[in-house]
């Protein structure tokens, strides 16, 4: 490993947390520990937060600033980092700087996707040389949505999400209404009415337009302000749930039809225009460095 670890380009430089959309989500099973086995298509987007990380001599991981409401402890690129030098016996630290972008409780990942960058970032810039699938077992240790990011690329998921295999998505534009609301995720799969046991599709299905998503029904029937974004969204094209929501969205063809919907909604609304990736903007600047 690098003597002088603030020798190595990358600290101190912005580094990409993207979000992502569920585009189609299916339960299909339950395992024993109670945690649901899940068919789904994830799609990176250009949304990012954006991380710090300034290189610390003593055996210390902080953040600049604490995230109102967060507890320091309970921050996911603190508690991924601290991962990351109990699992390697690291002995140096890092004080992380988070532009926060992405809503909490929307569905868009943006706590898995911080935790993912620091993972993937640090274990450059300490030179500890995990491999990806080392990085992506971690990640699962704090949440089912970090693998993911630290794959980097749209992809097909199975298992409880963490099963992936990379595919190729139209980089298509896309309109994003986070309601005022926060969904409880674990509360939506604790939900009786929750369907656990759908049938398994393949990408086949997926592509010829099965974007179904198996928490929309109980994610609308509990939260009316979601209900509320759908209808509202709708006017303008398909209305879809990204996870379990808070989040909803609509993919459009043409940036213009976009743009405009974008013009007509944001003054009621809280929205994004994003666009579709297939690589993860993090892995585009690791290739450029």
């Amino acid at each position: 490993m690098t003597e002088n670890p603030a020798a190595i380009a990358g600290w101190r430089e912005k580094w990409p947390a993207p979000a992502k959309l569920n585009l189609m989500l299916k339960i299909t099973g339950r395992r024993a520990d109670g945690y649901h086995l899940l068919q789904t298509v994830f799609q990176i987007i250009d949304l990012c937060d954006w991380l710090t990380f300034h290189p610390l001599s003593e055996d210390k991981v902080c953040l600049q600033e604490q995230i109102p409401g967060v507890a320091e402890t309970d921050e996911l690129t603190v508690r991924a980092a601290k991962l990351l030098k109990q699992h390697t016996g690291y002995a140096g630290g890092v004080r992380i700087e988070l532009e926060k972008n992405l809503p909490m409780g929307g569905g868009l990942g943006g706590g898995s996707s911080d935790a993912a960058t620091t993972l993937v970032v640090l274990n450059r810039l300490w030179d500890l040389r995990l491999s990806q699938q080392q990085l992506m077992q971690l990640g699962l240790q704090l949440g089912a949505d970090v693998p993911i990011f630290v794959f980097g690329h749209s992809a097909w998921g199975e298992g409880v999400g963490e099963e992936l295999q990379a595919i190729t998505l139209p980089e298509y534009w896309l309109l994003i209404i986070k309601p005022d609301c926060h969904v409880n995720t674990r509360q939506i799969f604790l939900a009786e009415g929750l369907t656990r046991n759908s049938a398994s599709i393949k990408m086949i299905d997926f592509i010829a337009g099965d974007y179904s998503n198996d928490c929309t029904a109980i994610v609308t029937s509990m939260y009316p302000e979601v209900k509320n974004a759908i209808r509202a969204l709708s006017e303008f094209g398909e209305a879809r749930l990204t996870g379990t929501g808070a989040c909803v969205f609509a993919v459009f063809v043409d940036e213009n039809a976009a743009r405009a919907a974008y013009a007509a909604l944001q003054s009621e609304w809280v929205v994004y225009l994003a666009r579709g990736q297939n690589q993860s903007p993090l892995y585009k600047k690791l290739d450029r460095e």
